[in-house]
């Protein structure tokens, strides 16, 4: 299981990496591929959406099931992967590059600090 230790998580299986310029680049986790199976369709939320904690800002579909993909943080949508829609395999070949979902700027940046580093996460999937 590939978890690198760049990101931060959350309990959801939703993945963050921070950029310059307050940006937040997200996607799920490779645990979160490999559970769902082969990645058929990515409904992207829509650029400038708002999205609180918790919320819903997207789905992914894939062989086995329909997963929501909830905001690990508050903010406003900057930019999504529109590659996905052509080729929404890239969320399992490549989960934390190629295969991410969307870019957010944080209401508050700092609410990053509250989400899981690797270790923790590396313990989640343990449990």
């Amino acid at each position: 299981m590939n978890i690198p230790s760049d990101v931060r998580y959350s309990q959801d299986h939703e993945w963050i990496r921070v950029e310059e310029g307050n940006r937040l680049r997200i996607g799920i986790t490779d645990y979160a591929q490999d559970a769902l199976g082969d990645v058929v369709f990515v409904e992207l939320p829509a650029v400038g959406k708002t999205v609180e904690v918790g919320g819903v800002f997207g789905e992914v579909e894939s062989t086995k099931s329909v997963s929501e993909l909830f905001a690990p943080v508050a903010g406003v949508i900057l930019e999504v992967n529109h590659d996905l829609e052509a080729t929404p395999e890239r969320v399992n070949e490549d989960p934390y590059g190629d295969g991410w979902i969307c870019v957010l700027e944080p209401t508050d940046p700092a609410a990053v600090g509250s989400l899981m580093d690797a270790e923790a996460y590396s313990a989640l999937l343990e449990a």
